[in-house]
């Protein structure tokens, strides 16, 4: 597995996005499956792993944490606070943004419960809370540096105008945002304002919610607790005019001998030397699949030709329902 500097660390060029394991995509996999993914990834040389407190509500911590910590300094260990599942009462948990320092400490403290771990090696602010100043935020993640609990800090889906008040108070390692070629927003900001600071990337949905691996199409029905449900890019219509893409992406990794997920990761990769996808998957042949693209390598002809392609279709649908837009891009 080849490798990426990202701030003060050095990891595998294609790290693993661990929620798919518990949350968002239908019914969580077994325990025993989600070991299998976990310890294949880190057989496979994986040494970047993403997780976080909102992630099946604490249940992917627990279960990274469960799986990991025997092999806890062959890698490094990402996960994020300020965005977490508060007990409504009932027994049903709902999703709650809340960047208060206090509330940042605690989720710290569970968080390293859960992982198993003394020390969390990037630390993210999942969502910036509006009602809190950033500086506030933040500086609840400095002082939890200053007592070693976490070695760095990370924001996710901000602004670049965030993101530079942000830094200004404690350096960034990285932003983590969606982007792919089916969401390429970071470009208009927020990736130069990180080329500047000298900040990493960290591509969420690198395929698209799956949409890029061309095994999705206008007809495929998800389980009854898959968020793709919700989306507006996933409506039949959108997946039918959006299908344009893959079918180029398609022909593209046919021409190259490799598949439309190797060649949507390898164009990730290709943009700049500081990004790391985080492709998530249950199914070890997926992984294997998702690994391997860190070794198909896209030449300038290569890549002026899937520019090309990109440059000429409009994506259809956006990526989130109302009610989660307004949350992002900040």
């Amino acid at each position: 597995m080849k490798h990426r500097k990202l701030g003060p660390f050095n990891v595998s060029a294609i790290g693993l996005g661990c929620m798919n394991l518990s949350h968002a995509y239908g019914a969580p996999v077994s325990a025993e499956q989600g070991e299998r993914v976990l310890l294949t990834a880190l057989d496979q040389g994986v040494d970047f792993f993403d997780t976080a407190a909102l992630y099946g509500f604490g249940a992917n911590e627990t279960l990274v944490g469960k799986v990991l910590k025997p092999h806890r300094q062959k890698f490094t260990l990402a996960s994020k606070c300020g965005m977490q599942g508060v007990d409504k009462g009932d027994g049903t948990k709902v999703r709650v943004i809340d960047g208060r320092p206090e509330t940042i400490k605690k989720t710290c403290e569970d968080a390293l419960r859960r992982l198993q771990t003394d020390v969390i090696d990037l630390y993210y602010l999942h969502r910036w809370d509006k009602q809190v100043p950033i500086e506030d935020s933040v500086g609840a993640l400095s002082d939890l540096v200053r007592k070693g609990h976490i070695r760095s800090i990370g924001l996710s889906e901000v602004s670049a105008a965030t993101l530079r008040r942000a830094h200004a108070a404690l350096p960034v390692t990285a932003v983590q945002s969606e982007y792919s070629m089916l969401w390429r927003g970071p470009e208009a900001d927020v990736l130069p304002v990180c080329g500047e600071l000298g900040i990493g990337f960290v591509p969420f949905s690198p395929l698209g919610k799956g949409f890029l691996t061309g095994t999705i199409d206008p007809n495929t029905t998800f389980g009854a607790n898959d968020f793709r449900n919700v989306v507006p890019r996933f409506t039949s219509e959108a997946r039918e005019a959006n299908q344009v893409l893959v079918n180029a992406i398609k022909r593209l990794a046919e021409a190259r001998h490799t598949t439309p997920a190797q060649i949507a990761l390898a164009w990730l990769l290709a943009q700049k030397p500081w990004i790391v996808p985080i492709p998530g998957t249950t199914k070890l042949h997926r992984l294997e699949e998702n690994l391997a693209a860190a070794d198909v390598i896209l030449d300038a002809d290569d890549l002026h030709e899937i520019d090309s392609v990109l440059a000429g279709i409009a994506v259809q649908g956006n990526r989130y329902p109302t009610q989660y837009a307004k949350l992002a891009g900040r």
